[in-house]
């Protein structure tokens, strides 16, 4: 296979043999020109893990490595991003309190950051709700982001959240106090407004505008990859495809695709992503 000519990097991405499509979902990002894809932990329920402590994360996580070396053996490069849901919350005090809620995920995400010390994963994932909750729902989210935060701290590590729509301008103070630099806290399905680091859906119409003011942003398709959903919420395609599509129009250059998709990342998560 010929080699690409400039990196083409899916900033979250979910890659799922049990409930979706799996190896030949990368295998189409892979055909459309992807190179290299952040592969993100999915939400325990999803894997039929129930936890009640933070080890029993690790199933989760060992499955996300797993996947990983399959998805890396089609000749993809691959970083893992693990950690807890945020909507993992509202399933958890289906069946405990609040305060053991709590004290399950951060430890969830206490077993994600022995995985990034260990040199397994590149950055940790966590958030709080995008739906409506309640205040007391809230707060305890934000002490559970704030753990999250702290730990990325420890690790000198990204980290990506999972939050509402918008800025979360909140989550900058958070960040600050945890000794976190912004740049390293990753909005998730995020928005140009947003003072922490945008990764943006790849079909954007942003993009053009922020690629011309030179500004830091990644690309994403977050593919669920669940039978259930096909598509959702964008193809594994999409980020080459869009990538591609603003190249060919004289939307963005390559030097635009190399900063994007290389020089951004390593930026964010410090890991270096080459071509060829």
């Amino acid at each position: 296979m010929k080699s690409p000519a400039f990196p083409i990097t899916d900033d979250h991405i979910h890659i799922d043999p049990v409930n979706g499509r799996g190896i030949e979902a990368a295998k189409d990002f892979l055909r459309a020109g992807g190179t290299h894809l952040f592969l993100v932990s999915k939400p325990s329920w999803s894997l039929s893990v129930h936890p009640t402590c933070g080890d029993d994360y690790r199933t989760v996580f060992d499955e996300t490595l797993r996947v990983a070396e399959m998805v890396r053996d089609i000749g993809l490069g691959v970083h893992a991003v693990l950690g807890v849901h945020p909507a993992e919350i509202s399933r958890l005090t289906e069946r405990m309190s609040l305060a053991q809620a709590v004290t399950v995920m951060k430890a969830g995400l206490d077993c994600a950051a022995r995985y990034v010390l260990e040199g397994k994963a590149v950055a940790l994932k966590s958030g709080r709700p995008h739906y409506d909750v309640n205040p007391e729902i809230l707060a305890a989210s934000n002490d559970v982001l704030a753990h999250a935060l702290d730990l990325a701290a420890e690790c000198r590590c990204a980290l990506q959240i999972h939050a509402e729509s918008g800025p979360c301008i909140d989550v900058v103070e958070m960040a600050q106090r945890a000794k976190v630099p912004i740049e390293r806290v990753v909005k998730h399905y995020g928005s140009p407004e947003t003072p922490l680091h945008p990764s943006l859906i790849a079909k954007h119409e942003a993009i053009p505008q922020l690629t011309r003011e030179k500004r830091y942003f990644t690309m994403e398709s977050d593919y669920m990859d669940e039978n259930s959903r096909p598509g959702a919420v964008i193809g594994p395609k999409s980020v080459p495809r869009y990538t591609n599509l603003l190249l060919k129009n004289g939307l963005i250059s390559q030097d635009d695709c190399f900063r994007i998709h290389a020089e951004t990342i390593e930026r964010v998560y410090g890991v270096v992503i080459t071509v060829g």
